[in-house]
């Protein structure tokens, strides 16, 4: 009997022992668990940019040809010059405009003579009226031909079209120019457009996202866009779109845009590159920093944490503009908490606890 008390006595201290010992292990392992920088989800109000290379050009970029052929005699400017309307660029040499108009001078002064003798005879009846028509008719188009050959002779001088500024010119003093040779061109950039394209799935949702029920109500409800130049700095003048193509391009599938800039101190120039900025307002979404994220097969991922683990969530996100967050449009729900921070260690539904 002495002996059983003693058994069970011994029993009951290495249970105690045994429990003590278990409760020493899971406060150790507890101590264990890392503690992580945890936050719960909330929305906030957001602008997005998205950014779109764009080809500069003058609101009219003019290829400036000759009118007659000849030989170049005097270039007038230089290139990059800024130049009126009418101003004189070049000065053509054209030995068949000064003979066109020597020979229409003739005929005319011909003609001009044949009706002065022949009027008189036909005022007298010695002539028919008829007679004389024809004559005055042959007078009538030799003017004509000295007209033209006036206007010509005027052609040797080429002008500019409009306000602009000069491009390269390629050809000069002494080269043969014919009516089909491009002596320079002349942009008007007093405004210039931004051409660029958008794909198929873009333009979708920017249409949904501005009000209208037509495609030109929605143009007009879009808002200002920016001008990204290619030294990286904004351009300090906003623009808007003004054309959208109705056409899907069949190889590229993109759609073309038109964008106009004001540009009165002549910074932008035809023939350049830039990003057009297309801003959108985004009310009541879900931003997370983007050291809160990785990447994983081209999917981008997030440790959201549940209970005392946390798991692995694939999200569909957009950049923010300052490249330091996303806007998270799937994957995540307001009161949902995530890892912030180190998240590099972590493993899928590994035990973790909030650092507080």
């Amino acid at each position: 009997m002495k002996s059983r008390k003693i058994l069970v006595g011994g029993m009951a201290i290495l249970l105690c022992i045994t429990s003590c010992k278990n409760k020493q292990a899971e406060a150790k392992q507890a101590d264990q668990v890392k503690a992580f920088p945890i936050t719960t989800l909330a929305v906030q109000d957001v602008e997005l940019q998205a950014s779109y290379p764009a080809v500069l050009k003058g609101q009219q970029d003019i290829d400036i040809k000759a009118r007659v052929e000849g030989y170049i005699d005097a270039v007038l400017v230089d290139e990059g010059a800024t130049v009126r309307k009418g101003q004189a660029l070049f000065k053509i040499n054209s030995p068949a405009s000064v003979q066109a108009i020597e020979n229409a001078k003739s005929n005319y002064n011909t003609a001009k003579l044949d009706v002065e003798r022949i009027r008189p005879l036909a005022e007298k009846g010695i002539l028919s009226q008829v007679k004389l028509s024809a004559y005055e008719n042959v007078l009538g188009s030799a003017k004509a031909t000295l007209d033209q050959a006036k206007a010509a002779l005027a052609w040797t001088t080429v002008t500019s079209p409009v306000d602009g500024v000069v491009g390269a010119i390629a050809f000069r003093q002494g080269s043969l120019a014919t009516n089909t040779t491009v002596l320079t061109t002349v942009s008007n950039i007093s405004k210039v457009i931004a051409y660029f394209s958008v794909n198929e799935k873009e333009l979708l949702l920017l249409l949904k996202e501005f009000k209208g029920t037509t495609q030109a109500e929605k143009i007009k409800n879009m808002p200002a866009v920016k001008l990204l130049l290619s030294d990286g700095t904004e351009y300090e003048e906003s623009g808007r779109i003004e054309t959208i193509s109705g056409i899907v391009d069949a190889t590229s599938g993109s759609v073309s845009f038109r964008a106009l800039f004001p540009n009165k101190h002549s910074l932008l120039r035809s023939g350049s590159s830039a990003k057009v900025i297309i801003p959108s307002e985004h009310k009541g979404a879900i931003v997370i920093p983007q050291k809160a994220t990785f990447a994983q097969q081209d999917k981008i991922l997030v440790y959201k944490f549940q209970g005392d683990s946390v798991i692995q969530k694939v999200v569909s996100v957009q950049t923010t503009p300052d490249g330091q967050g996303y806007v998270v449009t799937e994957g995540l729900s307001v009161g949902d908490k995530i890892v912030t921070d180190g998240i590099a260690t972590l493993t899928n539904g590994q035990k973790i606890k909030e650092q507080k």
